[in-house]
């Protein structure tokens, strides 16, 4: 899967430096194309010219090239390449990328690429399990940077712990895993909606909910990485996204929002339904605004168009759809009725009543219900990798080896 790949190694100021080496050795063996950015520090520890002799590229540590004042472009470096891979990725590097810090040429290429980005961190065991750099990485992997998990053992510290760098066949292992995963969903197309909607009271007034988007957002990022053309309808949100192969459609209604999915179901071949849709909406908006009363008001309400329940009702053998239930009471029971009623083929249930879970958070924990009593649970972790897992069973259905 590594072919033809162009790979940049990202290489910091860590004793597990040489590791770079072994693992650029391999990736030029698998018959990627390697590039080498190296930050000043990285230098002390392995020299340009075994990584420029590994690789068969200039090594790249300046903004410029001081005997001749050619630029490096950043941004060049990160339309160039299919994967950013930083190892060995140092607790002070991961916190520089967290905060935006641009101060080498690795740091803002990072922030000016557009491929998947990779990191293998190397660090003493008490730097690792430092609540700043677990935040780091918890906010990285926020943002879709993937982390590739430390190993256990003597560290150069003399300690034993958990920071050792991966090692380079794993690293190997793991690329050509994701290039594998990334062109799964070829040529499929992938509608998901995400966020809340909100039903016009007057001008200045409306039912809405706590739905942030970010669950939706994390599943259209998910599917478009792994090859998929994406239409994400979603209703008002704060979030942004960019990719070549997502379809920002926004809705602010109920009513828009079944309409931009109805129109466009018959032509998709999955259907993920994450926005949390007002069930009611007033039955009489007013054009002015409503001026305060002291007796108060009642308002009106008339149920919503269900969308769930209609593309289940229309969809085909050959069509997914996967919806999600949201709950604070019989959560199972009332997950599974919604799988039959509305004829949905996965179900994904998050209990509003978990820390950490639900509106407004970066994790959650979901079980994922299928037809025939079928489960699968999952822990609490980020959204982001939520989405992984929600894509992962969505796989294995149209593989027919579904978990849930």
């Amino acid at each position: 899967m590594l072919k033809g790949k162009k790979i940049i190694v990202g290489i910091t100021g860590s004793i597990a430096a040489y590791k770079a080496a072994f693992l650029t050795r391999l990736l030029i063996r698998e018959g990627a194309e390697v590039k080498v950015i190296m930050t000043p520090l990285a230098m002390e520890f392995i020299t340009p010219v075994t990584m420029a002799t590994l690789s068969g590229n200039r090594v790249l540590s300046d903004f410029f090239h001081h005997d001749d004042g050619a630029w490096n472009s950043h941004v060049d470096l990160g339309l160039w390449a299919d994967m950013l891979l930083i190892a060995p990725a140092t607790a002070n590097t991961m916190a520089k990328m967290a905060h935006g810090i641009a101060d080498n040429l690795l740091l803002t290429t990072y922030l000016s690429s557009r491929c998947p980005v990779a990191l293998a961190p190397a660090m003493d065991l008490d730097m690792y399990a430092h609540p700043a750099t677990r935040d780091n990485i918890k906010l990285l992997e926020s943002r879709g940077v993937h982390i590739i998990e430390p190993g256990t053992g003597e560290l150069a510290s003399g300690l034993e712990g958990k920071g050792r760098m991966e090692e380079p066949q794993v690293i190997v292992d793991w690329l050509n895993d994701f290039f594998k995963k990334k062109s799964r969903f070829d040529g499929q197309r992938v509608l998901i909606t995400a966020g809340p909607t909100y039903e016009k009271i007057d001008p200045v007034r409306f039912i809405g909910n706590h739905s942030s988007g970010k669950m939706g957002y994390a599943l259209a990022r998910a599917f478009a990485q792994q090859g998929a053309i994406v239409d994400l309808i979603s209703g008002p949100t704060a979030l942004y996204l960019a990719h070549p192969r997502i379809n920002l459609v926004p809705v602010t209604t109920a009513a828009e929002m079944y309409q931009a999915v109805t129109t466009r179901f018959q032509d998709v071949d999955i259907a993920v339904m994450t926005a949390a849709v007002a069930d009611y909406t007033p039955v009489e908006p007013e054009d002015q605004k409503i001026k305060r009363k002291v007796t108060g008001f009642t308002l009106q309400l008339k149920a919503t168009l269900e969308i769930a329940a209609e593309i289940g009702r229309t969809k085909r053998n050959d069509q997914i759809v996967v919806g999600f239930a949201l709950e604070t009471d019989h959560a199972e029971e009332n997950a599974q009725k919604k799988l039959l009623t509305k004829n949905l083929d996965l179900i994904v249930l998050n209990n509003l009543t978990e820390p950490g879970a639900g509106f407004r958070t970066d994790t959650n924990r979901v079980t994922i219900f299928g037809k025939g009593n079928k489960r699968a649970d999952f822990q609490l972790k980020s959204k982001e990798l939520v989405a992984e897992d929600i894509v992962e069973e969505v796989y294995h259905l149209i593989r027919g080896v579904s978990h849930a």
